[in-house]
């Protein structure tokens, strides 16, 4: 999954939006943050900004009757009131340009006593939209000039040292209080984003298990099916190119051809219907084990093949049902395989082992006479078998032998 559908499923806020900052919105709105628009102001946004004006203008009136009653110039008082109120005009602006507004303000407000407030909301402003690189440069420059601004405009009330810590404590609360709300911010993102990453890696997970179930599945009916209709096409075959049979061979091959049909049937059937239920592979009908064994051999004799079966298993009621389970697929996959690309060898099935050892299954057939003709195929069952027996804790090699056959065999653990 790209972040771009990562982005596409993240949880996106539906709650009140009058009640958030705007900025915060658009970041929990993905759709919002692609599109690249500027967010727009929510009806707190709009107190809060109205309040920082109001604040910034009372804090302005208090400055310009400061100035009334200083010996300062007619023309410079006028001249501070009136970047005063272009100050105060222009905390409309903070969201937009918090870096820019912070920093033009640190001269303005040196020379400008009425836009003492204006700086300090733009300060406020700047911790909590931008990170800390630009804060501390706009803090420590006000802080710089905090001492020459009270050296050249002493206040007639407290004592320079006194006026200059105040100031310095005040700037640094500021500082605190926006990185703190910042920092309050950030945690709610993080928490979204620890949400959408929790939620993609469910689905990750969701879709994997899903995967894997249809594998499952999709290995079962091509191990339970290939041996029923292979067992089909054989007496098809039988029936296509020997018309002239005596009607006992010929019903004797269509009952097999019948009963292979009802077999692979019921084994559709029930594979279906695990996977629509949900239910565990031992639902349903019993699934065969080490001792089916018998009964898949002489089904293999009915359909003409030569197999010779070797079991010399001690205790063999004991094996475990997922060992017998996986040894019954893999001698059923083995005759599946020796019938259609090697039909007419003698095939030779042998199953030992015992309680504390491990079961050894081999299916060896020898070379075919003459040319066969190629079977379609992917290989597919024997990388089934490969799984299967490696799940079990076993291991599993196929390949061809010396005298020109091909033999599978399965180490699988009976503890």
């Amino acid at each position: 999954m790209t972040d771009d559908q990562a982005a596409r499923t993240a949880p996106v806020y539906t709650g009140p939006r009058w009640f958030f900052p705007s900025a915060l919105i658009h970041e929990l709105d993905p759709d919002a943050s692609r599109s690249g628009r500027r967010p727009r102001r929510t009806a707190r946004d709009w107190v809060v900004d109205f309040s920082c004006f109001l604040l910034a203008a009372l804090i302005g009136l208090v400055g310009a009757d400061t100035l009334q009653n200083s010996d300062l110039p007619r023309a410079l008082s006028i001249a501070d009131q009136t970047l005063g109120a272009l100050s105060c005009a222009a905390v409309w602006l903070r969201r937009r340009w918090p870096f820019g507004l912070a920093a033009a303000m640190v001269p303005v407000s040196f020379v400008s006593e009425t836009s003492g407030g204006v700086a300090v909301i733009a300060l406020f402003t700047l911790a909590v939209h931008r990170p800390f690189r630009y804060v501390a440069w706009v803090a420590c420059s006000q802080l710089v000039l905090v001492p020459l601004y009270f050296w050249w405009r002493p206040d007639p009330d407290l004592p320079y040292a006194v006026v200059v810590v105040l100031f310095v404590v005040l700037t640094v609360a500021v500082v605190g209080w926006g990185m703190f709300v910042r920092s309050k911010r950030q945690l709610m993102l993080s928490l979204r984003d620890r949400a959408r990453h929790a939620e993609t890696e469910a689905r990750l997970r969701a879709e994997q298990a899903q995967r894997l179930a249809r594998e499952a599945i999709a290995r079962e009916m091509h191990d339970v099916l290939a041996h029923r209709l292979t067992l089909l096409s054989v007496h098809a075959g039988a029936l296509e190119f020997r018309p002239d049979a005596p009607p006992d061979e010929t019903a004797r091959a269509a009952g097999v051809i019948r009963e292979s049909a009802h077999e692979a049937l019921q084994d559709l059937r029930e594979i279906i219907g695990v996977l629509r239920a949900g239910d565990s592979e031992d639902a349903g009908r019993p699934q065969p084990t080490l001792a089916a064994l018998d009964t898949l051999v002489a089904e293999s004799r009915q359909a003409g093949m030569k197999v010779t079966l070797e079991q010399r298993v001690t205790d063999a009621a004991s094996v475990p049902a997922s060992v017998g389970r996986t040894a019954y697929r893999i001698a059923q996959e083995g005759l599946t395989n020796a019938r259609k690309h090697a039909p007419g060898t003698e095939v030779t099935v042998s199953v030992t082992g015992g309680p504390g050892e491990d079961l050894t299954v081999t299916v060896h057939n020898p070379a075919p006479e003459g040319e066969v003709p190629p079977v379609p195929g992917a290989g597919q069952g024997l990388i089934g078998l490969t799984e299967r027996a490696t799940l079990t804790g076993g291991s599993f090699e196929h390949g061809p032998t010396p005298d020109g056959g091909f033999a599978v065999r399965a180490r699988l653990p009976w503890r």
